[in-house]
């Protein structure tokens, strides 16, 4: 059969890019090889639930583009797709394993547990509950079959444990890094069921896809410890386990570690694909979309932390990611993130877009000013001005003067090129700029370097004062460009209005 792969985050808060790069490749390698990629939410734990955080990760993927062929929102045949409602399926499986001898029942309370644990640090030890343990525990094990019934139908809180065979060595292929060997003595016998019926994540994640005939699990290296119960829990059923990839962590830029919440905020980026506001604290984070990213750049940014085609590429489309992806080339090292990289794409991903594209970005950022513009008019400004953008919000502060007249002048730029006798020299450029109807660009653009050159004038001196009186400072894109698409009407207007400001005030 062709390729199943899943994506099965916990609805707990918002997405982490790490995440969305695990969901991006998972994407890529089903796409590559014509298989299924379905969205699963894992909500067993309710404790942790956070209301909004499965819409929340429905819209960033629909924003970055990402689609899933089946799962939550979308149906197939395999739901349903929140583990909290395949609940009752659970209880079966967990008791199949008791049955065979692969898990029993524990009835320590949280109390005695903690007893334990205390006891093994007087003797600077760590307590684990596992085979050279459980014996001396309160369990199926070193209970009266009559006992365990007992309990059971009384109701009394208990947990299902995993039951791990004793010095066995368990292997783990990866398809990243290669063959993975543990030995059943370091691990404890997790969880996997609960007296309030509700399984935790090692049973829900296997019997869920088993049933839903995941063929690969590609999830990030924070699972490789699970790994060894996974491949225990598929050779109890006796059921063929899917393959299993390991995706390298992304790291903070600085330092060593997992990137987190707390790098962003310290160092001025987002961690997560869509801005989230806490419900319970009120706290705002910030997203890559609100920070003026490109959905492409982001995505193109994300598959080469810990990818890459085996050539020097950088910028690739998601089709073209898609026809050069392997698991083979995912590094095992962790990937360091880089705000000017990721800075840098989305330069880039601006630059490719045209002003059709970019049109509906910058429309918004119009409307909440309360700007009602041409739009032919906004997409020659933005292809005027777009080389000069990093990020969508980057507009207003380089093309906001296209839309409203400057009414302030940068001081700097005003002592450095506005001199005596600038004004009364703007005065006659205006008039040979009006003169030219309809506007020539290059027949003023001549008249007035014929000008500048006839009455000996410093030409960046006058020239940059014309900018100064249309845009506020020195600077903007080329000069005659800039003055026809502002047109010579509203050019006379701040021509006047900046001479009269400015040799009342500064000169």
């Amino acid at each position: 059969m062709n390729p199943r792969v899943r994506f099965a985050p916990s609805p707990t808060g918002p997405l982490h890019i790490g995440g969305v790069r695990t969901a991006l490749y998972n994407y890529l390698f089903a796409k590559k090889n014509h298989g299924t990629l379905l969205l699963r939410i894992e909500d067993t734990d309710q404790t942790r639930f956070v209301e909004g955080a499965e819409a929340y990760i429905v819209e960033a993927f629909e924003w970055l583009g990402i689609k899933f062929d089946e799962g939550v929102g979308i149906g197939g045949d395999y739901g349903p797709y929140r583990q909290s409602e395949r609940k009752a399926m659970y209880k079966p499986y967990a008791e199949q394993l008791v049955r065979d001898g692969w898990a029993y029942y524990a009835f320590d309370t949280p109390e005695s547990l903690d007893a334990k644990r205390k006891e093994a640090e007087s003797q600077k030890k760590t307590f684990q509950y596992d085979a050279s343990t459980r014996m001396g525990m309160v369990n199926s094990l070193t209970l009266p079959a009559e006992e365990v019934e007992r309990r059971l139908a009384s109701g009394e809180p208990f947990v299902v444990r995993f039951k791990y065979p004793d010095n066995v060595d368990i292997h783990v292929h990866d398809l990243v890094r290669g063959e993975v060997v543990i030995n059943s003595s370091l691990l404890d016998d997790k969880v996997l069921y609960k007296s309030d019926g509700m399984p935790t994540y090692h049973l829900a994640n296997i019997v869920d896809d088993h049933t839903m005939k995941i063929t690969h699990v590609i999830r990030g290296e924070e699972w490789l410890p699970s790994a060894p119960l996974h491949v225990m829990l598929y050779k109890a059923f006796g059921w063929e386990a899917p393959q299993f990839a390991h995706l390298p962590l992304l790291l903070k830029p600085d330092g060593n570690g997992k990137l987190s919440k707390r790098d962003g905020d310290r160092l001025g980026f987002p961690v997560f694909p869509l801005q989230w506001t806490d419900p319970k604290s009120g706290e705002t984070s910030s997203g890559y979309r609100e920070s003026g990213y490109l959905p492409d750049a982001v995505v193109n940014m994300l598959a080469l932390l810990g990818w890459n085609p085996g050539d020097d590429r950088e910028i690739m489309t998601l089709p073209e990611l898609v026809e050069a992806f392997s698991l083979e080339k995912i590094s095992k090292a962790g990937a360091k993130f880089s705000l000017d990289k990721a800075k840098w794409f989305n330069h880039e991903y601006i630059q490719m877009k045209s002003a059709e594209e970019l049109y509906p970005y910058f429309e918004k950022i119009l409307e909440k000013r309360q700007i009602s513009c041409n739009a032919d008019y906004v997409k020659n400004v933005i292809d005027l001005i777009k080389d000069r953008l990093n990020f969508i919000g980057d507009f207003w502060d380089q093309a906001g003067y296209f839309f409203e007249a400057p009414t302030e002048y940068d001081s700097q730029s005003l002592k450095k090129r506005w001199k005596e006798g600038t004004g009364k020299h703007l005065l006659v450029i205006d008039d040979m700029l009006r003169a030219f109807q309809p506007f020539d660009k290059q027949k003023a653009q001549d008249a007035v370097m014929q000008y500048i050159q006839m009455h000996g004038l410093n030409m960046g001196q006058i020239l940059n004062s014309v900018r100064i009186a249309l845009v506020g400072a020195a600077r903007g894109p080329e000069l005659f460009t800039m003055i026809e698409l502002i047109g010579t009407g509203e050019v006379h207007r701040r021509i006047e209005r900046a001479v009269e400001v400015v040799d009342d005030n500064h000169v």
